[in-house]
C-alpha cells in the first residue's frame, strides 16, 4: 500500500480559530497534541521551537497549550526532535511524553521502541506519535540560499513558508514570493535522497496539506491509539472534519506524490549500490 497501513483518511482542520491563524494548514498537529495534553494523555510533547537564528527551528519540551501554540507552523529546515525524548523523560520527568516527528524520525523512534537498548525507560513513554507528510528536507544553508540570494528576502522577514503547487512559496507581511521547485532541487538533506516515506507510514496520527483544499489537512490515522485520541478530539469538537473523498484535490494526489518519492528512492538506491554505495536497504 503506497500510503501504508491505516485506520482512516479525512480531510480536517481546528475548529481554534487562534490555531487556525498560527497553524500551516488545518491545525492538525497543534490542535491534537492541545487535546492530548489538557486530557492528561501525556504530560508533555517535543516539538519543533523557535531558535535563536530565524527560521532555524530547535526541539523544545511542550508542557501547555500556550508552547504548543508558540511552536506552530511548518519550518523545512532539520529540526533535531528525537535527541529532546531522552530529556523530555529524565529531566523533565515525563511520564506520558508525545512527539511530532517527519518520517525518517518516526522510523527511528519505531526502531528504538521495538530495540530499546540503552534506552529501555524511554520506550514505553511515547504516547503519541504524530507524523507530518515530507517529500524533502533540507539545510538552514539551503533556506538561506532560497531565500536571501534567491528572492531577495531577509530571514526575519519571512512569515511563512510553503510548498505546493510546484512552488516554494515564502509569505512577508507585504508580499509572497514563489520559487519553482526545481530550483531547489540537489539542495536538500542527503538522506532526504534514498528515503521512501512521504506519509510518516509509522506514526500513530499523519498529517499534512497535500490532498485537502486550502486551510484544510488531510489526516491518516493509523494504530488503535491514534485513532481513538483523534476521534475524540473531534468528538470534543476540537475539529471539523470532512470525507477525503468529497474534497479537492484528493487522495489520488497524496497517493500519485507517495508513490514518486518510494520510485525515486528506489533509483537512487539502485544507484548508490551500483557504486559500490552504502545504502540502508
Amino acid at each position: 500500500m503506497v500510503l501504508g497501513t491505516y485506520k482512516e483518511i479525512v480531510s480536517a482542520r481546528s475548529t481554534d480559530r487562534e490555531i487556525q491563524k498560527l497553524a500551516q494548514d488545518g491545525g492538525i498537529v497543534t490542535g491534537l497534541l492541545a487535546y492530548a495534553l489538557d486530557e492528561g494523555i501525556i504530560e508533555g510533547a517535543v516539538v519543533a521551537g523557535p531558535g535563536e537564528e530565524f527560521w532555524k527551528p530547535q526541539p523544545m519540551v511542550a508542557m501547555s497549550s500556550d508552547e504548543l501554540k508558540a511552536a506552530a507552523g511548518t519550518k523545512y529546515t532539520f529540526s533535531p526532535n528525537v535527541m529532546m525524548l531522552k530529556k523530555a523523560v529524565r529531566q523533565y520527568g515525563i511520564e506520558k511524553l508525545g512527539t511530532v516527528a517527519i518520517p525518517c524520525q518516526t522510523m527511528g523512534i519505531r526502531k528504538m521502541q521495538t530495540y530499546p537498548f540503552g534506552v529501555r525507560f524511554l520506550a514505553d513513554k511515547i504516547k503519541l506519535l504524530v507524523g507530518i507528510y515530507c517529500m524533502e528536507n533540507f539545510p538552514y544553508t539551503s533556506l538561506q540560499t532560497f531565500i536571501c540570494e534567491k528572492l531577495g528576502v531577509s530571514m526575519e522577514l519571512v512569515e511563512k513558508m510553503d510548498i505546493g503547487k510546484g512552488k516554494f512559496w515564502v509569505y512577508t507581511q507585504d508580499d509572497v514570493l514563489t520559487l519553482p521547485l526545481k530550483e531547489t532541487h540537489g539542495y536538500e538533506q542527503a538522506g532526504c535522497k534514498i528515503c521512501k516515506d512521504y506519509v510518516a507510514e509509522l506514526a500513530d496520527v499523519s498529517t499534512g496539506s497535500v490532498g485537502s483544499p486550502d486551510g484544510w489537512s488531510t489526516v491518516i490515522t493509523r494504530t488503535d491509539a491514534g485513532d481513538s485520541i483523534f476521534k475524540q478530539a473531534v468528538e470534543a469538537g476540537l475539529f471539523e472534519t470532512k470525507p477525503i473523498e468529497e474534497v479537492k484535490p484528493g487522495l489520488g494526489l497524496l497517493e500519485k506524490l507517495a508513490a514518486q518519492k518510494k520510485e525515486k528512492a528506489e533509483k537512487n538506491i539502485a544507484a548508490r549500490k551500483e557504486m559500490g554505495l552504502p545504502t540502508p536497504f
